[in-house]
C-alpha cells in the first residue's frame, strides 16, 4: 500500500494537495480536522467532546483521534492503493500511534512529505481563508495558537521520520500545480526504492523453483530458497546448522524454525542494496508465515505479491520422477517414502498457510501444467499488476 503522511503547519495547502494526490494515486483522504469536524455536525459522542478543542485551536485528544481515525480507515480499506494523512500525527506520540494503525493493516507509512512556508505567508493565507471558510478558527487571535501549536507539539515529529528516513521537506511556495510536481517527483521516487517481495508457494514438483530464478533475473530479486541453501551451504560443507537440518531434510520433514530463520536472515542482511526477494520454500507453516512478516518488518518492507502453482499431484509426481533420473536430481528424490512425506507434510502443513494467506492477503493462483516459458508470462502479469498498485 501508499500511504502518505502530508505535513505541514496551518495554511501551508495540505488540503489543496491532498486532493489531487487521492486522484493521482487512489488513495483514501484521512483528515483529522475534516473527521472531527463531521462528528461534530453529527453531534456524536466524540464530536461533543471534540467541539471545545477546536473552537480554542487546540489539539484534540489522543484518544479521539484514534477512534475517528480508525473508524475511517475500516470504511474505506476497500478499492484504494493506500491511504493519505492530512494533519496526523501532529506530535511524537501520534507518530507511534500511526505506526500501530498500519501495523493492523500489515503496512506502514511509505513517507511523510512536509510542506515548508514561511510563517507571514501563512498567517496571510489563513486570515484571507476566513473571509470566506465560514470556520470560526480562522482568525488571528486562533491562528497564533495554532502556529504555536505547531511549533511546540508538532515540529519534533519530524525527527521521528527523519531517523526512519521518509521524511522529505517540500517547497510549499509557488503555483499549486509546481508544488503538487515536487510532491508527485518525491513520492514516485520513494516508491522506487521499495522494496518487490514474491512469496511462491505450490506442492513439490509445481515448478516454484524455475519460475523463481527467472522471476530473480527478469526482476532484478535475490532468490532466497531455504531448502536450496541449507543443501548447498549448510549441508554439504557439514556445518552445525546442516547436521541440525540433514535429519529433518532426509526424512521430507519441516526444519526447525529457528534454522529457517537463520538462515534467511542472513540472506536478507548480505544484501542491503537488494530490489526485493523471491521465498521459495519459506513460510512452509502457519508461524513461517507470521514470522516471515515480521522478518520484513525489520527492513521497513512486506511481501508485495503471494503466487500458488497449482498442479495434480501426479503430475508433480511424475515430475519428481524425471528429475530423479537427471544431473538436477536432489537426494529427497530417489526414495519414494521420502516423496510420499513432502506431500503429506504439504497437505497437513502448507496448505493450511494458502488458507491464511487467502484471509489475509491476496494470491494470485496459477496453473502450473505447462510450458514454464507459458508460466512465466502468467506470473510477469501478477507481478507488474502488484508493481503498478504499490505505486
Amino acid at each position: 500500500m501508499l500511504n502518505i503522511a502530508l505535513f505541514g503547519p496551518p495554511g501551508a495547502g495540505k488540503g489543496t494537495q491532498s486532493t489531487k494526490l487521492m486522484e493521482k494515486y487512489n488513495l483514501a483522504y484521512i483528515s483529522t480536522g475534516d473527521l472531527l469536524r463531521e462528528e461534530i455536525a453529527e453531534d456524536s459522542d466524540l464530536g461533543r467532546k471534540a467541539k471545545d478543542i477546536i473552537a480554542r485551536g487546540e489539539l484534540a485528544s489522543d484518544e479521539v483521534i484514534v477512534q475517528i481515525i480508525e473508524k475511517k480507515i475500516r470504511m474505506n480499506n476497500d478499492n484504494v492503493n493506500g491511504f493519505l494523512f492530512d494533519g496526523f500525527p501532529r506530535t511524537y506520540v501520534q507518530a507511534y500511534i500511526l505506526e500501530g494503525l498500519l501495523l493492523k493493516l500489515n503496512t506502514s507509512l511509505t513517507c511523510m512529505l512536509s510542506l515548508d512556508v514561511p510563517e507571514d505567508e501563512l498567517v496571510n493565507r489563513l486570515l484571507e481563508r476566513g473571509k470566506t471558510s465560514g470556520r470560526n478558527d480562522d482568525n488571528m487571535t486562533v491562528i497564533k495558537k495554532r502556529l504555536e501549536e505547531y511549533q511546540n507539539k508538532t515540529v519534533p515529529v519530524i525527527e521521528f521520520y527523519q531517523q526512519k528516513e521518509i521524511y522529505f521537506p517540500i517547497n510549499g511556495v509557488g503555483k499549486i500545480d509546481e508544488i503538487f510536481g515536487r510532491l508527485s517527483d518525491t513520492i514516485d521516487h520513494a516508491l522506487s526504492k521499495r522494496l518487490l517481495n514474491v512469496v511462491l508457494m505450490g506442492m513439490p514438483g509445481a515448478g516454484r523453483g524455475t519460475q523463481a530464478k527467472k522471476i530473480a533475473e527478469k526482476y532484478n530479486l535475490v532468490y532466497i530458497s531455504t531448502g536450496k541453501i541449507l543443501r548447498q551451504e549448510e549441508v554439504a560443507k557439514d556445518t552445525e546448522l546442516g547436521r541440525i537440518a540433514k535429519p529433518y531434510m532426509d526424512r521430507g520433514e519441516i526444519v526447525p524454525d529457528e534454522i529457517a530463520v537463520k538462515v534467511i536472515e542472513r540472506k536478507i542482511k548480505e544484501h542491503p542494496d537488494a530490489n526485493g526477494f523471491v521465498f521459495k520454500g519459506f513460510p512452509r507453516t502457519v508461524v513461517q508465515a507470521y514470522i516471515l512478516d515480521g522478518l520484513l518488518r525489520r527492513i521497513d518492507s512486506s511481501i508485495s505479491t503471494i503466487v500458488e502453482f497449482k498442479i495434480p499431484e501426479i503430475k508433480a509426481i511424475k515430475r519428481l520422477s524425471k528429475r530423479a533420473k537427471s544431473e538436477k536430481a536432489r537426494f529427497y528424490d530417489m526414495d519414494t517414502d521420502v516423496i510420499i512425506q513432502r506431500f503429506e507434510v504439504y497437505d497437513e502443513k502448507t496448505k493450511p498457510v494458502l488458507d491464511y494467506f487467502k484471509r489475509h492477503k491476496s494470491v494470485n493462483t496459477i496453473d502450473a501444467t505447462g510450458d514454464p516459458d507459458k508460466i512465466f508470462e502468467d506470473v510477469e502479469v501478477v507481478i507488474n499488476e502488484s508493481i503498478r498498485l504499490a505505486k
